[in-house]
């Protein structure tokens, strides 16, 4: 029996039934867009963002795109994880000795409580280049930013929810200064969260709709089948990029070796929210909650690089939907040292 390791009950978890008669995995909250277009001064679009229960309701850091075009990360709160009150001021980051140590830019976070501290991950710049940036807060009051993971270019950072074998467990996606055209998803550990090593490839592009490029999305989820992991795949078409959403399955112990990987995507942009915006075309996943008694996962992601989408399924339907569709590649089973 499939046993959610990790994930605790939320009782006003955000959720939506199958609508009937529809046949996919995973399916659209009816009211989205739940966040549209200028929803606080100054800030032009939120999306790519990251969420997490917290007291009574919600909490979440989003990424919102300013008016002159600039990138920051603003906190959130909701009762009911679906309206949220934004503030209109970015978060203020201080070091671990209380002085400011603001990013030069900061986007497409991922938020998880580990232990008694909530740690922030995104895309920061280091020399005016993209790289991971990481943060830690207890109370959502005063957040505290801590040295970049690692040199650039790299994107899409994404903390395992626990230790494993006695080291944080940190996914990313080796990048270039530009709109990569190439990536892949590695791995790599470390015992502080200050340096990290033992490097190691997870997965590759694959096929069709993800044959460009792939990246890690939410926190990976632990039960008993393995960690599954809901990342993000593009297809370079004669009229752009396309990002859609998929699954897979790693091994719990050894998280660099996939066990299950679907060949079909999970959601590909098809409604105006997702086709059309100041990027069409894309549906970027960056938050998911599971609700661990029911297996409920509402999933957040970010449409056309201008709105905030969220999309259900349970978890027993994704893992089944990854194990019967799945298409391993060459290398996926593999650890990947050399």
């Amino acid at each position: 029996m499939l046993k959610i390791i990790g994930e605790s009950a939320i009782p006003n978890m955000p959720w939506k039934e199958r609508p009937q008669g529809y046949r996919q995995v995973m399916w659209r909250y009816s009211q989205n867009p739940i966040i549209d277009w200028n929803p606080v001064k100054n800030v032009a679009r939120v999306f790519n963002s990251a969420v997490i229960p917290y007291e009574d309701g919600f909490v979440g850091v989003f990424r919102a795109d300013h008016t002159n075009i600039s990138m920051h990360l603003h906190f959130g709160r909701s009762t009911d994880g679906l309206k949220w009150d934004l503030d209109e001021d970015p978060i203020k980051w201080v070091d671990e000795s209380g002085k400011p140590f603001q990013p030069g830019y900061a986007y497409d976070p991922r938020l998880r409580k580990i232990g008694d501290e909530y740690y922030v991950m995104w895309c920061t710049s280091h020399a005016g280049n993209p790289t991971i940036g990481l943060g830690k807060t207890k109370d959502f009051k005063t957040f505290v930013r801590l040295e970049n993971a690692f040199l650039p270019y790299n994107r899409n950072g994404v903390l395992f929810p626990r230790k494993i074998n006695g080291n944080y467990v940190l996914l990313s996606r080796p990048s270039d200064n530009a709109h990569t055209q190439f990536g892949d998803i590695y791995l790599s550990e470390s015992p502080d969260m200050k340096f990290w090593g033992k490097h190691r490839k997870v997965m590759g592009t694959g096929g069709g709709w993800e044959s460009l490029k792939i990246g890690a999305g939410p926190i990976p989820i632990e039960t008993s089948e393995g960690w599954l992991m809901i990342y993000h795949g593009v297809l370079y078409t004669c009229n752009g990029f396309v990002y859609s959403i998929g699954s897979a399955l790693l091994d719990l112990e050894n998280p660099s070796k996939v066990l299950y990987r679907s060949k079909y995507y999970t959601l590909t942009p098809e409604l105006p929210y997702e086709t059309t915006g100041m990027v069409p075309n894309v549906c970027f996943p960056c938050a998911a909650l599971c609700d661990a008694p029911t297996g409920r996962l509402a999933i957040y992601y970010g449409g056309a690089d201008t709105y905030t989408g969220v999309a259900f399924t349970t978890v027993q339907d994704l893992i089944a939907f990854t194990k019967e569709n799945s298409e391993l590649h060459p290398g996926d089973a593999e650890i990947g040292r050399d």
